[in-house]
């Protein structure tokens, strides 16, 4: 896991401008950092070491014959057996040398053999071309702007900024977030001069034509309508566990410690369950995470601490403390850049400050299954919401600016299936979950130096459990139903417990001993021409009095707040 930044262009101080962006996201990388350039390009990298800790394995990495160049950052899981077929003469142990071989083996068609998560940007001398993508989920980010006549890409956000690119707000994605509570579409940010690329795309440019050239590489719609529709449970169950103990399997490669987070849901004490089976019990050495809030109307500490004693792992609990909300929030949001989730992403920027003091610099954790296998409730009924456990809107569009307001877009997501299930399970993915989830959990794990690792969305598993009929999916109004099935024996009452959203005492505490801080924010933004100054003082009041079953309105003021300084 690392920092990727570069600039495609001919300005004399592009090597300055790249340093400056390396700067700006040292915390992603701070083991080694390196820049590369000649005419017309400028690339650099910071380095967190994970696999080959040598200083061989350090980018901007050139190949053997000298063509090409490569800053990358994430880790192919399988570059041990892609590795095998190969024709080149590797000098490191890395899996950033195998994309370079893989490139100049296969071209684009490399990208179809890796199983990993990934951001990376290759280089081409002789063709004057910068290739580069992006992992079929999105687990790592890839951020560009086109700027005074060059081509611009980082790791974060704050990194483009750096170089100059323009801050101003894209209006519309502040307002469909607003207004809907939406993050955006996948190409988009909060910033309007600032793009991404999309989840299972790749982008090509070269020196005569800056103009990106964006493609998708894996039509993931085609490949579950592919897969093996399974009739029988136990059949489903078998191959199933096959893939997870080697997707799990394979997100433990490393030269650094691994641990995992883990809480009292199934997701997670799945994930707790497979890595015993995959270690044969000897878990001693894994280090297991989780936070707590000592309130115990949301605090799953206990159902943690009685899965743990089962194993052999230590577990590490980590205490949220609402006196240390303030300063946590203005430390996250400036490694977040736009608006993020809430108090539990605070208790996560915890959990990495715990493990990177422990050295432990990788962590496993259980995001994906909900998705793949229609794990909330409203995936079974005819609802839209895209939010778990509130019944009501979590947005108060009424606050807004009218003018403001109607910025906003009808928010509409493609349908590529022929089922309702599908549909949702293909937005979650694709829209708004996943991506959202990943954003905040890659920003939050890397502003401590430490890398999480996802094996719940190895695509393998994902497609194969959403091509699956519903009725493999929900059964009795329960979700997961197979995965069910699958850890009973082993989890017994938890694998059929009911989907519980990850919670802490935010709309508590936001209304209780932070409401002096909120109201500090809140104020602030009377000012804002995006707001009603009337209306919001309203919404507020109402807050305080308790006529709310839910806080992420609240929180998307003070985010606007923090994050539009």
């Amino acid at each position: 896991m690392c920092g990727i930044a570069g600039i495609v262009g001919k300005h004399l101080d592009n090597k300055m401008l790249v340093q400056r962006m390396l700067d700006k996201q040292t915390h992603r990388g701070p083991d080694a950092q390196g820049i590369w350039s000649e005419e017309g390009i400028c690339l650099g990298h910071n380095r967190l070491s994970i696999l080959d800790l040598s200083e061989a394995a350090n980018q901007p990495m050139i190949s053997t014959c000298g063509r090409y160049v490569l800053v990358f950052n994430g880790e192919i899981y399988n570059y041990l057996e892609i590795k095998r077929g190969l024709d080149y003469k590797f000098r490191t142990n890395s899996d950033s040398e195998v994309i370079l071989a893989m490139y100049i083996q296969y071209g684009t068609k490399m990208l179809d053999y890796l199983n990993g998560m990934f951001a990376f940007a290759i280089w081409d001398r002789e063709e004057q071309l910068l290739f580069t993508a992006r992992d079929r989920f999105g687990v790592k980010p890839f951020f560009y702007a086109l700027h005074q006549g060059q081509f611009l890409f980082g790791s974060e956000i704050k990194s483009l900024l750096a170089a100059g690119v323009d801050p101003s707000a894209n209006e519309v994605v502040w307002a469909d977030y607003l207004v809907h509570g939406s993050y955006g579409y996948p190409n988009e940010t909060f910033y309007k001069h600032v793009q991404q690329v999309p989840a299972g795309h790749h982008l090509q440019i070269n020196s005569g034509n800056l103009q990106p050239r964006i493609s998708v590489y894996h039509d993931f719609v085609s490949h579950v309508k592919q897969q093996k529709v399974y009739e029988e449970a136990k059949k489903l169950q078998t191959d199933y566990l096959e893939l997870l103990l080697d997707s799990i399997a394979l997100r433990f490669r490393s030269d650094v410690p691994v641990g995992f987070n883990v809480s009292g849901g199934l997701d997670s004490s799945t994930l707790l369950s497979l890595i015993s089976q995959v270690k044969k019990g000897q878990t001693e050495n894994i280090e297991a995470f989780t936070f707590y809030t000592g309130d115990e109307r949301y605090d799953e500490l206990p159902w943690v601490q009685d899965l743990i004693a089962k194993t052999k792992s230590p577990l590490n609990p980590v205490l949220l403390e609402v006196e240390e909300i303030p300063d946590l929030i203005e430390k996250v949001s400036y490694y977040q850049d736009e608006p993020y989730g809430g108090f539990p992403t605070l208790a996560y920027s915890k959990i990495f400050k715990a493990a990177r003091a422990k050295g432990i610099l990788v962590l496993l954790d259980g995001q994906g299954m909900d998705e793949a296998w229609a794990g909330y409730d409203y995936y079974q009924t005819n609802s839209q919401a895209v939010v778990q456990g509130i019944n009501t809107s979590p947005t108060r569009a009424e606050v807004l600016n009218p003018d403001f307001a109607a910025l906003a877009r009808q928010i509409e997501y493609p349908q590529p299936f022929d089922n309702a299930l599908q549909n949702k399970q293909y937005r979650d993915i694709f829209y708004t979950k996943i991506p959202r989830a990943l954003r905040f959990n890659d920003r939050i794990s890397m502003m401590h130096s430490t890398e999480l690792r996802e094996p719940f969305l190895d695509y393998r598993l994902v497609e194969m459990g959403f091509a699956q009929k519903p009725e493999m999916k929900i059964k009795g109004e329960q979700g997961k139903w197979v995965l069910r099935q699958l850890v009973q024996q082993s989890l017994g009452d938890i694998a059929l417990a009911p989907k519980r959203p990850l919670q802490t005492p935010q709309r508590e505490w936001i209304g209780g001993p932070l409401a002096d801080f909120v109201e500090d924010r809140i104020q602030a933004l009377q000012s804002n021409p995006r707001f009603d100054k009337n209306r919001l003082d309203q919404g507020w009041n109402s807050y305080k009095k308790g006529q709310s079953d839910n806080s992420f309105f609240v929180w998307q003021w003070v985010n606007l707040n923090l994050i539009l300084k």
